[in-house]
């Protein structure tokens, strides 16, 4: 039966009451797990933020120790040796003394020193601006092209670069040879410079230059080539054509559309040929040695011969730790610009 009311009515259980009811508070267990939905304990979560710390470790291991063992130590004995008296009688008897700062006193007070930087830097600045300008025009002369010259343009431009360094600087050496180099030849045909064909390119500054800076210019253009390209592909229709709409030409369509939507690649690729080019040595060493009268001596030559041809094993180190202080300095250049770039893409 149910129970009645105060007027005699059978009560009747509805909404009202279940709404009105209170239902009786769930309490966690003596465990202190909280509730699920049903009133039962949840099960114990295993601490997974920590298993996946472990897991990024363990993963990581592996390149860190390679990391560790051919790079982290060479670079601190490196900055090790630049504090010691390393020489030739050293390697022999193993016998050194630390000398603090006196091999970088000695480095700053040699002229030879600050010579070589000034040639790697203005080196650096003319080979990065051949190589930009040129990749450039390359990149735009791809875009007017059609698919099956342009597709023969990229696999060569491809060609180029997974040449080695090493190979091609031999090559380049071999065109420029005395007596039967191919350029030499090509030049002595065309009859504006003379009879060229005995011409030693590597005992001549200018032309030791004028070879080496288009060496690298010619292993650099296909990179940078083919990453502007890609951004230029990238670059909406629309944008030139509205240009062109409003009466602009073509240097004005260039200068104040596709330059600006290139500025964050180009600048990227602008920082890292310039880490590449100040960091040269095999087509220095390769095509002149850092000669005539050490006229192509850049730091990295200059820190070469001190080390392992002079044997002042101790200041070539010291060379050493500046020009690699330079290069992180740049390299933190461009980790910040690729960030930059990163946001304004």
């Amino acid at each position: 039966m149910r129970p009645a009311d105060e007027a005699g009515r059978p009560r009747t259980s509805g909404a009202h009451d279940l709404l009105t009811e209170d239902p009786e508070p769930a309490t966690a267990p003596a465990g202190g797990r909280p509730l699920d939905a049903f009133g039962t304990a949840e099960p114990r979560r295993r601490p997974e933020r920590r298993r996946r710390q472990w897991a990024v470790v363990w993963l990581l291991s592996p390149a860190g120790l390679v990391m560790a063992a051919f790079s982290v130590a060479p670079v601190l004995f490196l900055v090790f040796t630049s504090f010691t008296d390393y020489n030739q009688r050293t390697l022999f008897t193993g016998e050194f003394s630390v000398v603090g700062t006196q091999q970088y006193a000695d480095m700053f007070d040699d002229p030879e020193f600050w010579k070589s930087l000034v040639r790697s830097v203005l080196f650096t600045v003319a080979m990065v601006a051949g190589s930009i300008t040129m990749g450039m025009g390359v990149a735009q002369l791809l875009t007017r092209l059609r698919t099956a010259m342009r597709m023969t343009v990229t696999v060569v431009l491809i060609f180029a670069w997974a040449m080695p360094n090493v190979a091609s600087s031999l090559v380049w050496k071999w065109l420029f040879q005395p007596g039967y180099g191919v350029v030499n030849w090509l030049l002595t045909q065309v009859h504006v410079f003379g009879d060229m064909t005995n011409t030693d390119w590597g005992q001549n500054a200018s032309l030791a230059y004028l070879s080496i800076w288009s060496l690298v210019v010619w292993q650099a253009v296909p990179f940078i080539t083919l990453t502007l390209y890609a951004a230029l592909t990238q670059l909406p229709v629309e944008l030139p054509e509205a240009a062109r709409l409003d009466g602009a030409g073509e240097w004005r369509v260039w200068w104040s559309v596709t330059l600006p939507f290139l500025r964050p690649t180009l600048l990227l690729v602008t920082i890292m040929s310039v880490i590449w080019d100040f960091n040269v040595f095999n087509q220095i060493w390769l095509v002149s040695a850092g000669g005539p009268d050490n006229a192509t001596s850049t730091l990295g030559i200059f820190a070469y011969k001190t080390a392992f041809v002079s044997f002042r094993i101790g200041q070539g180190a010291a060379l050493s730790v500046i020009t690699t202080a330079i290069l992180l300095g740049i390299t933190a250049v461009y980790i910040r610009s690729l960030l930059r770039s990163g946001e304004d893409l």
